[in-house]
Parts: structure tokens; sequence; C-alpha cells
């Protein structure tokens, strides 16, 4: 089994794609910080698919601009040998692991991507100035690649709305697909930061799933019974320090006031129903984990959000 070609600089990156864009070939693009796993593989096979004969590159890079201050910039696993064998099985062409000093030549940017009021939700609010640099560096990432079509996992869903929302505002001309989140048998997705969990901590983590999994199947009956399905879950879960947990419709926008629902009629139907997201983040420990899942929500307004331990 050959290899993908590894492109460390910028220069060799455009050499090596100058062929496919000459020929109008399809250039697909996986964006990963490395320490690569089974999802991110299946981003590799999603990217395979949409680019027929034209290359597929994925870029490794660990991007300072998107860590904070206490975060685990140094702490994050770098795997390249190991990254390189999970994507040539994925089917990957190149492989482009860039040094800080080749993605930010001058040091930190002085232009930057301002990701907008949805950065300072969820995800933004525990982390401020976090989505500023992964729009920054995936701007970059477009822009060196150029490629057709980018793959992202819907893993991280509100990194995923916020790329396309980037792309379709600032007319960048790439379609941003969403590949499904790769779950363990148990329903854990699979992260890079799972390696950090103890084996206590690791029987626990599952309660994230379990928490979106209650939540979605009562859905049906209304905001109000799913919270409380969730809200169940977390107080049976040991070890789940509870960031956020909340409902949105897909785009991470607010529920329209319509949206909640009750109980079934007596002939068991619930009338009309929209599609909502449910994202969850908590610590075990040490590590902080996120997931979410769809869901659909009858019609009639409620609450939508749990937070902290409540």
């Amino acid at each position: 089994m050959s290899g993908p070609v590894l492109a460390p600089t910028r220069a060799e990156l455009a050499d090596l794609l100058a062929p496919a864009r000459r020929e109008g070939r399809t250039v697909a693009l996986v964006p990963t910080m490395g320490a690569l796993h089974e999802g991110h593989a299946s981003l590799v096979r999603d990217a395979r698919e949409r680019a027929g004969d034209g290359p597929v590159v994925v870029s490794v890079f660990v991007n300072p601009l998107q860590f904070g201050a206490g975060e685990d910039l140094d702490r994050y696993p770098r795997t390249l040998e190991t990254d390189l064998e999970t994507c040539a099985r994925a089917g990957a062409d190149l492989v482009f692991a860039p040094s800080v000093e080749e993605v930010y030549p001058g040091g930190d940017p002085q232009v930057t991507v301002e990701p907008g009021p949805l950065a300072t939700r969820l995800e933004g609010a525990t982390r401020p100035g976090h989505f500023r640099g992964v729009l920054t560096v995936v701007a970059k990432l477009l822009g060196l690649v150029r490629p057709d079509v980018a793959v992202f996992g819907e893993k991280d869903y509100q990194q995923l709305v916020l790329v396309r929302r980037m792309v379709a505002d600032l007319c960048l001309g790439v379609d941003v697909v969403g590949s499904p989140t790769v779950r363990e048998p148990d329903g854990l997705a699979l992260s890079s930061r799972n390696r950090f969990l103890g084996p206590e901590e690791r029987l626990e983590a599952v309660a994230l799933h379990h928490t979106l999994s209650a939540l979605r199947d009562a859905a049906p009956q209304g905001l109000d019974a799913a919270l409380a399905a969730a809200r169940a879950e977390l107080r049976a879960a040991d070890g789940v320090d509870l960031d956020y947990l909340e409902i949105t419709d897909p785009d991470l926008g607010p529920l329209s006031d319509t949206c909640g629902g009750g109980p079934p009629g007596p002939d068991g139907a619930v009338g009309a129903v929209v599609p909502a997201r449910a994202l969850i983040a908590a610590r075990l420990g040490s590590t902080r984990l996120i997931d979410n899942l769809a869901l659909s929500l009858p019609t009639r307004s409620s609450r939508t959000s749990l937070e902290g331990n409540s």
C-alpha cells in the first residue's frame, strides 16, 4: 500500500496540486489537527468518494491560534507517522503537514476572521477567541489548497456551522460537507481527547451520548419532556461536570416560538415537526468532551436549555 505524499511547505503543496488544477479535476480537503482516528478516516473516505479521480488533501496542523490560555496546546497529541498510515488506508493522496512558521510566517496574523455573534455562545462562551482562530486557519487552508469540496465532521457541529457561514458570507466558492459522527460501540463519539480519559472516566463519558439519546427519544413528546429525560440521565451520571446542554435550530439559532409541542393526541399524532439540534459539553476529570445529535420537535413554545448541574 503506497502512502500519501507528504508536503511540509506551501510551495510543495502548490507544486503537487498544480497538475490537478490544470486538468480541472476535483480537489477535496479534509482539515485536521492530527491524532487521527476512525472518525477522521471516515471524513477522508467521504472526500475520496466526492473527489473521484482528483486529489484528496488532508491537512495536519495543530493550530495555536485556536487555543486559549490554560488550554491543552502542548498536551495535544502529535502522531504524524501513524496519521500518515491512517490517511493511506482511507485513500488520501497528499498530506499537508506544515510547521507553525509555515502557516504563520510573520507570527500571529494581523488580519483574522471575525466569526460573528454565534462564536460567543456554546463553545465560544467557554473558549473566547477559539473560533476566530479556527476560521482564520480554515480560511488560510482554503486559500492554499483551493479545494472544490471540504469535508468536516458533524461532531464539531458549531465549527461546521461557522465554516459554512464564513464560506457563504465571504463567497469562497467551496462546497462544505458535514460528515456524520463516528462512535464507539457504546455510543461515545470518537475524539482525539478520548485518550486522556482514565478507565473510570471512559465508562462515565458515555453519559453524554445517553443524555442526547434520551432527549432525542423523548422529543416527540415536546421540549419539556425531552429536557426532563435529559435531566434524569444527568442525575444518574457520575463524574460528569456539565457545561451546557442546549437545543437549537439546525443553524444553531433560536427555535421558532411555535416549537416545543406537547403530548400526542388521542390518535398518537404529534402534528407538524421541525428539525432541531441538541448539543452538550461536559468535563470528566480534566478532559472536556462535546457531542450533538439531530432531533425533530413538534410545534409549540417551551424552554430550550439546561446549564450547569441543574
